[in-house]
């Protein structure tokens, strides 16, 4: 088996925590217990995905808080939350709660751009400032300097019996250095090595300067890395979707295979006018993706993941998907059993 450069430090796995509209808390009943379940099997992280107007996590954050409440070791994160969405300085107080909640185990993962859909939902999200508001990286840096603790106003003090403080409450000292970024393009890697933030690459990359996934993801961590401070050392996060198969079933086997026969098409060529590319899902036993992840250079150089759950699976598929990752893959790439 070859071997990393870099031995796997953290493992961690990414769901999209999916509802029935009609029963919307058997779903994310469903979501804790898996957080629940990674913890039992010595994940180091569990992050949630955000969706709007779909029947998928809407507030990562609430979520998020009920976790640390079913947990106490394992790290929280969200990948991503769309900023087009969200008000910073708001955003900025319920990610300090949360952390405090979870004694600094919160790992936000971030990204900027319009609202998916933006035309149709603008009026409703921003009815008097919607052909003004700036999806920019400016976004994110007021985020940031919320977290990190900078002056929101210059009025604090006692009036009368309330006391208000100049900066967001409650400050968490830690949470600033856990502020990640989504990023597909060599540019938003870049931004974000600039600004101090971690790096979450995932299975979705700009097709920019060539159409080789490998290629492009292995630039962005490099991209990210050499205009970071802590350089080499600076963390990221790879997240591919991977389906271990060394306990499913047969019948599980073959819903896994055609799950990822059918989105095998879109990891031909470039997606959409954003030139999106998709990494293929990788599927087969834990040796078998081993391999695979060690044949990509990217992987090479990371000693993070954050390895995603299919979307539209049974509770059930998701259990022994974690079980065979915590006790079958990681030990194939070089991290002890610990469930």
């Amino acid at each position: 088996m070859p071997q990393t450069s870099e031995p796997l430090r953290k493992l961690g796995f990414l769901t999209i925590g999916l509802f029935d509209g009609d029963d919307p808390r058997a779903g994310h009943e469903s979501t804790l217990a898996v957080i629940e379940l990674g913890e039992r099997l010595g994940f180091d992280s569990a992050w949630v995905r955000h969706r709007h107007l779909q029947y998928g996590i809407s507030s990562p954050t609430a979520v998020l808080a009920a976790a640390t409440q079913r947990t106490s070791r394992i790290e929280l994160g969200t990948a991503v939350i769309p900023l087009g969405w969200e008000n910073p300085l708001r955003l900025a107080e319920d990610l300090a709660t949360v952390d405090i909640l979870s004694g600094g185990r919160l790992n936000p993962g971030i990204s900027v751009g319009p609202p998916t859909h933006y035309d149709p939902v603008k009026s409703a999200l921003y009815p008097d400032t919607a052909d003004s508001e700036d999806f920019g990286y400016d976004r994110v840096r007021r985020l940031l300097d919320f977290v990190r603790g900078e002056r929101v106003t210059d009025f604090s003090g006692t009036e009368g019996f309330e006391t208000y403080s100049d900066r967001v409450q409650p400050h968490s000292p830690g949470l600033g250095r856990r502020m990640w970024y989504g990023g597909a393009s060599l540019r938003s890697a870049r931004w974000a090595g600039q600004q101090g933030m971690n790096f979450l690459t995932s299975s979705v990359v700009r097709a920019e300067e060539s159409e080789d996934f490998a290629a492009i993801q292995l630039s962005h961590v490099r991209e990210f890395r050499a205009h970071h401070p802590e350089g080499d050392r600076a963390r990221v996060s790879q997240g591919l979707v991977v389906v271990p198969t060394d306990s499913a079933t047969p019948a599980q086997r073959l819903k896994y295979e055609e799950y990822a026969r059918k989105r095998l098409p879109r990891t031909a060529s470039p997606q959409g006018p954003a030139r999106m590319l998709f990494a293929p899902d990788l599927v087969g036993t834990s040796d078998q993706i081993a391999e695979q992840l060690y044949a990509q250079p990217a992987f090479r150089e990371i000693d993070e993941v954050a390895f995603a759950l299919p979307f539209a699976f049974d509770h059930e598929d998701y259990v022994q998907i974690l079980t065979d990752i915590a006790t079958r893959l990681g030990p194939a790439l070089g991290r002890p059993a610990t469930g």
